[in-house]
């Protein structure tokens, strides 16, 4: 039975406080015509929640997948899912993926036209259950996702540019991640600290030890032969480093 979106968010939670920082994977490279397997295998692997690329081939190139394939991960996982919504006016579709069983919805800042529709797009997320999660791309100064840190329950720092496929570490995000901690301890704010992109057992201690708790691993999981491994090694490294 899966848990509802505040409960299971907040098993996520007790993870992070007991054991540190914690991989989620991504879902974009898996097997699609076994994805209930991969699901299955995943979280047998010890994955504490996954993560979903949704790409409308209008705010990124690239078209993924939808609300068919949320809510069939949905239906097969026990673990939160995080959605992470690379479309433009992400608002008009907000309800669709928190009832598809999101339990963290991430939309980008530079999908948001203005301060008002950021913060009810926000608000939005929260109202209906899911926690509110912002993105911010490697062009994109903290500066603007700082206005709305006490309206964020976590803050997703890309460190490869959104939608392109085999691009490298931008080391740039180490520097976001150290700023957006400092911002946290200096206000006493409780939003969490991610990460996505070109993440591997080179980058991910750098960027556990600047912040990043929500780490998001593409190819570095689904691309080894042992998913729980591949888990197990990029968690050991980062909570090491954090």
């Amino acid at each position: 039975m899966t848990p509802p979106a505040g409960q299971a968010f907040e098993q996520l939670s007790a993870t992070l406080e007991s054991r540190g920082p914690v991989v989620l994977p991504a879902l974009l490279l898996c097997d699609f015509g076994h994805l209930a397997r991969e699901v299955e295998r995943l979280e047998a692997a010890g994955a504490a929640a996954l993560h979903l690329d949704v790409m409308d081939g209008r705010f990124v190139p690239q078209l993924t997948y939808g609300l068919v394939v949320v809510e069939a991960v949905r239906r097969a996982a026990t673990v939160p899912l995080e959605v992470h919504l690379m479309v433009e006016e992400p608002a008009a579709c907000i309800a669709d993926y928190a009832r598809a069983g999101a339990d963290i919805i991430t939309i980008h800042i530079e999908g948001l036209a203005d301060e008002r529709r950021t913060r009810e797009a926000l608000g939005q997320i929260a109202a209906l259950g899911p926690k509110a999660h912002l993105a911010i791309s490697p062009g994109t100064p903290v500066d603007r996702v700082e206005p709305f840190l006490d309206l964020c329950d976590g803050v997703l720092v890309m460190s490869v540019e959104p939608g392109f496929g085999g691009q490298s570490f931008n080391p740039i995000a180490v520097e976001k991640l150290s700023r957006l901690a400092a911002l946290r301890a200096s206000r006493g704010g409780r939003f969490r600290l991610a990460v996505d992109g070109g993440i591997s057992t080179e980058t991910v201690g750098p960027v556990a030890a600047a912040g990043a708790q929500l780490i998001v691993a593409g190819s570095a999981v689904i691309r080894a032969a042992d998913y729980a491994r591949a888990i197990d090694e990029l968690e050991r490294i980062a909570r090491g480093a954090a």
